[in-house]
């Protein structure tokens, strides 16, 4: 099946073909684990995944294959990853035994303790090209809670978000300025425009323990609540567009919401229950129910590639890790660049050739190669105007 967009330069039009076939989840050879973190690379080709009292399982081929890592067997908390898969840390929560941060610089063929200090963390966060780093203490009350690292980890500095309402779940913008912290016994959500420095809260309903994602550029935010023992009867999907300064309830069903996803252009979401993965392409407007398969465990995680067709789902009950992939039809945007102009697409899960054509005939390979942008996960292409009409596409080879 071919899925392309077409770009007419004389005109600026924008034609489309777009395929939206059924989602079908596949189990992978992952071991049976009690897994707690799962992250994946921008294309989704290179995921890792953690094991609550296991080690640390690494994928190069989309999950069809797993490799345990050399790192330690421990009881891992988080793991966070660049965007090319090559960057990895990992942390954990073994109290009182105090724990050191671990990253890999490649892709997890190997492992070392860095400068921040031992402790029990809760939540990790990485920039897309690996060098802001985040971990949040795990212990309730601690201070300072947050630890930042602008050098891949070689050194650490500390902050403080201002709750005793901790341990924090942490995730961050692509390049890593924004971060939003989520108190893991029920507080504000709080965010930070600058690395931390300063953090601010927002009208986010103090109910309970949220899940978090965020797009690429850290604009659009999705916040998750667990459904709660007694009233009020939360279980509900928050949306910001705002980097989180306002908030607004998602028409998703109440349910017992334990992990949520977001492509980089915040459009493409999924949302995990454990028995339930709701996914929406509209940014939350409408969600549907996926068909995930009748399994004994539960799928409380869920993480998504950067275009927001390439899922993965792992068990935090003694389960398997399974995967689900439809066919993307990525977006082409124009934008002059000095004279010239960028053509660009957020980073596809399945390879995409672009090509160029003068007739809607004949169709010929481009040779540019596209250049990640770190900041919106798009790949870019920069052209001279062409001295007739041309046309662009993107197509699966």
């Amino acid at each position: 099946m071919k899925t392309f967009k077409i770009l007419l330069l004389a005109s600026i039009a924008l034609l489309a073909v777009n395929f939206a076939p059924a989602q079908t989840w596949t189990q992978t050879s992952a071991p049976t684990n009690s897994w707690s973190s799962i992250a994946s690379s921008a294309d989704g080709t290179k995921l890792v995944a953690v094991s609550n009292g296991g080690g640390i399982y690494t994928s190069t081929n989309s999950g069809s294959t797993w490799t345990q890592t050399s790192a330690p067997t421990n009881f891992w908390r988080s793991v966070a990853s660049s965007a090319d898969g090559t960057r990895l840390i990992a942390a954990a929560y073994n109290y009182p035994i105090y724990c050191p941060i671990y990253t890999s610089p490649d892709s997890g063929a190997t492992w070392t303790t860095n400068y921040a200090p031992a402790d029990n963390w809760q939540s990790v966060a990485c920039s897309a090209d690996g060098t802001r780093l985040a971990a949040t203490v795990g212990t309730l009350g601690a201070a300072p809670n947050i630890f930042l690292s602008t050098n891949s980890g070689a050194t650490w500095f500390s902050k403080n978000v201002p709750s005793k309402r901790n341990p924090f779940d942490i995730i961050m913008s692509a390049n890593g300025a924004k971060l939003f912290a989520v108190p893991g016994y029920g507080g504000f959500i709080y965010a930070s425009t600058d690395f931390g420095t300063t953090w601010m809260t927002n009208d986010a309903p103090s109910l309970g323990s949220y899940t978090i994602a965020s797009s690429a550029d850290g604009t659009k935010l999705v916040a998750a609540l667990p459904l709660n023992i007694g009233p009020p009867l939360t279980g509900a999907i928050y949306s910001s567009t705002n980097s989180g300064a306002s908030w607004y309830s998602n028409n998703v069903p109440a349910n017992n919401w334990c992990s949520v996803a977001s492509s980089a252009d915040g459009t493409g979401l999924a949302a995990s229950s454990g028995i339930s993965i709701y996914t929406s392409t509209n940014s939350g407007a409408t969600w549907v129910s996926n068909g995930v398969p009748n399994i004994s465990s539960t799928l409380g995680l869920v993480a998504s590639s950067a275009d927001g067709n390439k899922l993965v789902a792992a068990s935090i009950k003694m389960g398997g890790i399974w995967t689900s992939q439809t066919t993307p039809a990525p977006s082409i945007n124009l934008t002059p660049a000095n004279g010239n102009f960028t053509l660009s697409w957020v980073v596809p899960s399945t390879n995409f050739v672009m090509q160029q054509s003068s007739d809607l005939g004949s169709w010929t390979d481009m040779t540019n190669p596209p250049v990640l942008n770190l900041t919106n996960l798009q790949n870019e292409v920069i052209l001279s105007p062409p001295g007739s009409n041309v046309f662009y596409r993107l197509k699966t080879p």
